[in-house]
């Protein structure tokens, strides 16, 4: 119909400048620096060229749902200034007959959005991984925060944490290992200077360390050789990056599933990990619907009796965004927590948005 392509060829274009626009906002926030600090430092140009393309996906995909919303205010806050949603409204076209191309455009958007996720995030995300750490190790530097990691024998479980993680030489140092008992109580302390990699399954204690029994004045020195008390770790250099790694864009949903179920039948990833890994997983989901919701509340929210300008547009968008992505943070903390669920904290912020979106199109209607 005339009005739907009337509609879709407002939201188009700046749905299309809502893309570029957030595109380069979180490239700058994020990663600007970086290449900055590259290019300082003399990496090959391709090799930038090569990392700032590999890290686009991720962010591309991140902005589809913010620029429909953005495109949602500015075409209906121009038709609202033209006129024109009046006359609509008096043609008898209700408020949700009026943004159903948006809804439906949106729904397209959220499709492409969760292609972008499972099928050209992952493996861009992965290799722009690769290219950091192979960078980070071209500089002498180590992985960017401590090791944490989970490691346990048939009869032991303890926790690894180590201060720094070289994966070009394969080392960590200062590495404290502590095991608990059955009434999860710290029995052994175990503190290593420096360990190294050898093979499958060793890791080999470099220089002294020390052996330390919680509640006791003494200290066992262990001399390079490995205490019996401690349980070996047996992860490789690899699986302590995939234990310690927090970004899930590197997963597909099949393989954050996989890596969900590995750890709990293991019981190499802690809790927080997993549940990190269950967040990751149900936002695959929630990321691409998030565009549904960002887009009706944009078109209702762009109906407007007074005239406004862009600017109000922008606003609201801007205030829309910061709000979603500040609830979002409390659910996070709260999945990794275990205060909710983690669907639950995945799916709130879109339940709310829903409720808004709902009773501002009910009092448009009005």
């Amino acid at each position: 119909m005339k009005i739907d392509r009337l509609i879709l060829k407002e939201v188009i274009g700046p749905w299309l400048f809502g893309v570029a626009l957030f595109t380069a906002l979180l490239f700058a926030g994020l990663y600007l620096n970086r290449v900055a600090d590259y290019i300082v430092r003399g990496v090959p140009p391709n090799t930038i060229g090569e990392l700032t393309i590999l890290l686009l996906p991720a962010i591309v995909a991140k902005t589809f749902g913010m620029a429909i919303l953005l495109a949602g205010l500015l075409a209906f806050g121009r038709l609202s200034s033209d006129s024109e949603v009046v006359a609509l409204r008096a043609a008898g076209a209700s408020v949700f007959r009026i943004i159903l191309p948006v809804i439906l455009f949106s729904i397209a958007i959220a499709a492409l959005t969760f292609v972008f996720n499972e099928r050209l995030v992952p493996p861009a995300a992965n290799r722009a991984k690769i290219l950091l750490i192979e960078l980070a190790e071209k500089g002498g530097a180590v992985t960017g925060e401590p090791i944490h990691v989970q490691i346990s024998d048939k009869n032991v479980n303890a926790i690894l944490v180590a201060r720094s993680f070289n994966l070009a030489s394969r080392t960590m140092s200062d590495v404290t290992i502590t095991t608990y008992n059955d009434q999860r109580k710290p029995t052994y302390l175990l503190l290593v200077k420096e360990m190294a990699f050898r093979g499958v399954g060793d890791w080999h204690i470099r220089g002294e360390s020390q052996l330390i029994i919680p509640g006791n004045a003494y200290v066992i020195k262990t001399n390079e050789a490995w205490p019996p008390q401690v349980p070996k770790v047996t992860l490789s250099p690899g699986d302590i990056m995939t234990a310690s790694n927090n970004d899930n864009d590197v997963y597909s949903m099949a393989e954050i599933r996989r890596q969900i179920e590995r750890g709990k039948r293991d019981g190499n990833l802690r809790k927080e990990k997993i549940a990190n890994l269950e967040y990751g997983y149900w936002l695959k989901l929630s990321v691409p619907l998030a565009a549904i919701i960002f887009g009706t509340l944009g078109a209702v929210l762009g109906i407007r009796n007074a005239r406004t300008g862009t600017a109000t547009g922008f606003a609201l968008a801007i205030g829309i965004i910061f709000g979603y992505q500040l609830i979002g943070n409390f659910m996070n903390v709260w999945a990794l927590g275990g205060v909710l669920p983690a669907w639950i904290a995945a799916f709130l912020p879109l339940l709310i948005g829903f409720v808004c979106a709902v009773f501002i199109m009910w009092r448009r209607n009005a």
